[in-house]
């Protein structure tokens, strides 16, 4: 029960940080003279290309983890 206790405080506590990272302020706008017109602020990195490899490394995971347990199946 302790452990459990422990590893729940620990998990509360990295979240509470980890919110802390989503209040950072945009980055300032770039000076007159960037050539587009109206008001250009600086962009922003993409997220796609890594939650497609996070999803991908999950699938591959979880299907080795599926092919362990029926081979321990077969061979009891």
């Amino acid at each position: 029960m302790k452990k459990q206790i422990i590893t729940f405080a620990f998990t509360m506590i990295f979240s509470l940080f980890a919110l802390n990272g989503f209040t950072q302020p945009p980055p300032p706008p770039t000076g007159a003279g960037h050539g587009a017109s109206g008001n250009q602020t600086g962009g922003n990195a993409p997220i796609g290309g890594g939650l497609f490899i996070l999803l991908g490394l999950g699938a591959v995971y979880g299907s080795k983890k599926l092919y362990n347990m029926k081979k321990e199946d077969l061979e009891s």
